[in-house]
């Protein structure tokens, strides 16, 4: 990629071969109440130094891709109105001068570019229900069969088709592992009704798994399934009822295309009292924490 801005602290740690770890930016824009977005980015970076890992958090800024943001791009990047960036979008951004948030897909293919191997985030992007008929997929599965970045996550949302979504990475060959688990876990919840073929125990095997990958050659990324720790996941008969009740609303109300995973994340907030929102930060934050152990790892 031609045009890149490493920030100091992160180019610092490249350069060294000290662990980095890539962070999001729609999180801070999009994914989190306004009055919460700087917080919890601060939170979130101050995670990974207290873990021993450098912070990059990604986004585009005046056009220009940034690999690690200061105090005030945070605060920028926190504002109303900030545009959400995949990766088909990032070279109109670019001609444009725009500034805009990150996507999972979009930050896995600047984290690679700027040759960073390990990306920590909530949840997976994947298969919409009734994609079938709407063909509805995230940008997130076809960008990790072609980048080499491990994903931390804890799945994927349960208000999208888990099933397909599975189906789909083994097709893009997108090797998945669970942490300490047999079963892929769904977001909110620990467990889904799907069974993994391959199970890890710590981040020394994940590092190790990241290696075999570069002595293979392999372009794909690597989905580490981490799942929302027991004490932190949502009652599941609460979770069962308000998923159900959001999908009901946004098909009463006809909502389509990308308006659904917004609309039915800010509806299922709504409808748990922010119960669901807690629980997200929550799982954000122990992927977090696992991801800087995999960067270390793999760095060591």
């Amino acid at each position: 990629m031609s045009a890149l801005k490493i920030g100091a602290e992160v180019q610092e740690a490249l350069d060294a071969r000290r662990p980095v770890v890539a962070l999001e930016s729609t999180i801070i824009s999009h994914g989190l109440p306004a009055d919460e977005r700087i917080t919890a980015a601060r939170e979130f970076e101050q995670l990974l130094r207290d873990s021993g890992a450098t912070p990059a958090t990604i986004a585009v800024l005046d056009g220009l891709p940034h690999i690690g943001i200061d105090d005030a791009d945070i605060e920028l990047l926190a504002a109303d109105g900030i545009a959400k960036a995949s990766v088909r979008d990032l070279p109109i951004v670019a001609a444009l001068g725009r500034s805009a948030a990150t996507t999972v897909a979009a930050t896995a293919h600047l984290a690679a570019a700027a040759g960073i191997r390990v990306f920590a985030t909530g949840g997976l992007g994947g298969v919409h229900r009734g994609a079938n008929e709407s063909f509805d997929e995230s940008a997130d599965l076809p960008e990790l069969g072609r980048t080499p970045v491990a994903v931390v996550c804890a799945g994927v949302k349960s208000i999208l088709d888990i099933g397909a979504t599975l189906e789909r990475l083994e097709t893009l060959s997108v090797p998945l592992v669970g942490l300490q688990t047999d079963v892929f876990p769904s977001f909110w919840l620990r467990e889904s009704e799907h069974r993994l073929d391959w199970r890890v125990e710590d981040a020394g095997q994940i590092a190790d798994v990241l290696r075999a990958q570069d002595g293979f050659g392999h372009s794909a990324g690597l989905v580490v399934a981490n799942p929302v720790p027991v004490d932190q996941q949502w009652d599941r008969d609460e979770h069962d009822r308000v998923v159900q009740e959001a999908l009901a609303d946004a098909g009463a109300k006809g909502i389509v295309g990308k308006a659904v995973t917004p609309f039915l994340l800010g509806r299922i907030v709504e409808l748990s009292g922010g119960r669901s929102l807690a629980v997200n930060l929550d799982l954000v934050r122990n992927n977090i924490r696992v991801a800087a152990a995999i960067a270390t790892a793999y760095a060591g």
